[in-house]
């Protein structure tokens, strides 16, 4: 039997074990007479099997009563099933619809705007192309590497819209097989990339990735998802998606080479995602690839960080000044309120 808020569908065995009952017989007879085993007749009486047209012409010579009963009862057995079954799938999309930053993706165009909870459930299902949300906690759907600054329930959600969004838009990108080697091999000319204007380096960097088997795409940010990029595989190409609008050029920057260094890593398409080692070494790899450790301490212990320095500092390892502050201040060497000045904000199409 199974149930839901409106429906009750109850297996047509329900009615052959009453006709045995009001006959006075058991089962074991009653497979007999039938001439079936018994561990099919109880199933049959549970549910567990489907009344088949033949079983009915059985049940009409033993029981008396017409095949199309038998039928009858089966059709409408199997009906309320899927009835009931997508009634629960729906209640429990409905809720967890809720957790979708839902009204942002609809400004994005992601999705249609509605403030109807079961168009919103049809919407999130045909966005994320699949049967029941349920099904997005899939190993299979959530392999993805990621940076962002925060993991709430909420968050793993709003990451899978966004993560969605990329992977709808890399369709259009055509890049060749995949490369790792000729993704390390790219950094450097990658890394030069960071003194031009979004407007010089955007084309470069999609088509040195694209050469490489990646297929980069820019979006919003997404409320909620913490998110500064995510990589992941997409049949025959990386996925590289990364949040750029009015964001600090140092922060756009590492967050890229952070994700290249998930791919040349090997975390991409890992059954679990990335771990927190994952994450550390990724951020190693990619501050070592903007800046060399050992360069860097020479510069720190010279102790001068006066805005000349950093300029000269900058030039001298080929890189944006704003990629040097930004790392000043996450290593703890001057405040997150100095030398701003010399960050660039970027303003990208997306």
């Amino acid at each position: 039997m199974v149930r839901s808020r409106s429906y009750i569908a109850t297996p047509p065995g329900a009615t052959i074990k009453e006709q045995l009952n009001d006959r006075g017989m058991s089962q074991k007879e009653f497979a007999t007479r039938i001439d079936m085993s018994e561990k099919h007749i109880s199933k049959l009486i549970n549910g567990e099997v489907q009344l088949t047209p033949e079983t009915a012409v059985r049940l009409e010579m033993v029981l008396g009563v017409p095949a199309r009963f038998w039928n009858n009862l089966e059709a409408i057995y199997r009906e309320k099933i899927i009835k009931a079954e997508a009634e629960n799938a729906m209640d429990a999309d409905t809720e967890m619809a809720k957790q979708f930053p839902y009204s942002e993706m609809a400004k994005f165009g992601w999705v249609p705007k509605t403030r109807d909870a079961k168009e919103k459930v049809i919407n999130l299902r045909k966005y994320f192309e699949v049967v029941e949300l349920s099904i997005l906690g899939s190993e299979q759907i959530t392999r993805i590497a990621c940076r962002r600054l925060a993991i709430t329930e909420k968050s793993d959600l709003a990451l899978m819209a966004w993560a969605q969004e990329a992977k709808i838009m890399a369709r259009g990108i055509q890049t060749a097989p995949i490369n790792i080697k000729g993704l390390i091999s790219a950094m450097p000319e990658l890394r030069k990339m960071t003194v031009l204007k979004p407007g010089e380096f955007c084309h470069k960097i999609k088509k040195c990735l694209a050469d490489c088997g990646i297929a980069l795409v820019f979006l919003p940010h997404l409320k909620g998802s913490f998110l500064q990029g995510a990589s992941f595989m997409d049949g025959n190409k990386i996925v590289v998606g990364l949040t750029a609008r009015g964001k600090d050029a140092d922060k756009f920057w590492f967050s890229l080479f952070h994700e290249l260094a998930h791919i040349a890593l090997g975390h991409v398409g890992q059954p679990n995602g990335t771990s927190a080692e994952d994450e550390k070494a990724a951020d190693k790899w990619s501050g070592d690839i903007l800046i060399s450790s050992e360069d860097f301490e020479t510069f720190r212990r010279d102790l001068d960080y006066s805005e000349g320095k950093v300029l000269q500092f900058a030039k001298e390892q080929g890189i944006a000044p704003g990629i040097v502050v930004g790392r000043m201040q996450l290593e703890g060497m001057i405040k997150y309120s100095m030398l701003n000045n010399l960050k660039e904000k970027y303003e990208m199409d997306l």
